[in-house]
């Protein structure tokens, strides 16, 4: 059975490229731009991956927007994890459904949109902002996209200290990642993962010093993706001029188990 376009369904309309939009449906209302106008009502009750011509006789596609699409247009004010390095986040750190997700900076909502997607409705994800506008800019976020049923969001620096216990992963975006080592591995079920995300090599070799200095952490490793885009044509396929390089360094730790003396 097709899931069908409903009146309130997020879209993602692609033209090209350089020009895709996500917008919510609504009855009675259009989507406008520089190559026509789309009246929703044309569409609702439709299948995604649709084809459709606006009053100008310009073809746009009707898709499903994925996490990716989401993520890229959340509105951002600071630098979001990419999705090649959120994928990896999701994998190494085996975060999957019914998981227990905590993270800090939330920022705009980006990863946290994508945890909450991941953990699904028997998971949860408790992320941690202090800053009082990035934490009201991650509320709408969340909520516009519908991804607040499984999130618990706290306005406040989480190096005061973790409310939660007994989770399966910590996901951390902060300036000083190592400060909170001992207390990710105080929260973390055994054999779980710590995962720190970091723009500067500075910032790893901090962190890498502070999971290796007590011995409650195995597996330390970093890794740095790169994503390159091939455009695909006959008789020249190549890859694109530009690629996404780097955007971040992840560190990944296994937290070893709390054994009594």
């Amino acid at each position: 059975m097709q899931d069908l376009i409903q009146d309130g369904s997020f879209i993602y309309i692609f033209l090209d490229n350089k020009r895709y939009w996500i917008r919510r449906v609504q009855a009675g209302e259009s989507f406008h731009s520089n190559r026509g106008l789309i009246q929703y009502d044309d569409i609702i009750g439709k299948p995604y991956g649709l084809k459709i011509e606006s009053h100008s006789g310009v073809i746009f596609q009707i898709h499903r927007p994925s996490p990716t699409d989401i993520q890229i247009a959340m509105g951002r004010n600071t630098q979001i994890i990419y999705p090649k390095d959120a994928g990896v986040i999701l994998v190494e750190a085996g975060i999957g459904a019914g998981s227990r997700v905590v993270e800090s900076g939330t920022g705009s909502g980006a990863l946290t949109g994508i945890l909450a997607r991941a953990v699904g409705p028997t998971g949860h994800v408790y992320t941690y902002e202090i800053r009082e506008d990035m934490f009201q800019g991650a509320k709408k976020n969340l909520e516009k996209f519908g991804l607040t049923e499984n999130v618990t969001q706290y306005n406040q620096d989480i190096l005061q200290g973790i409310k939660e216990e007994n989770v399966d992963a910590v996901v951390l975006d902060l300036a000083t990642p190592w400060e909170l080592v001992n207390e990710a591995h105080r929260v973390l079920k055994p054999s779980h993962h710590f995962v720190s995300y970091s723009p500067t090599i500075e910032q790893v070799m901090k962190t890498c010093t502070a999971l290796a200095s007590e011995g409650k952490w195995g597996m330390i490793k970093t890794l740095e993706i790169f994503e390159r885009e091939i455009m695909v044509r006959e008789n020249k396929t190549r890859p694109t001029t530009w690629m996404v390089g780097h955007t971040g360094y992840m560190t990944f730790a296994r937290s070893m188990a709390k054994l009594d003396k």
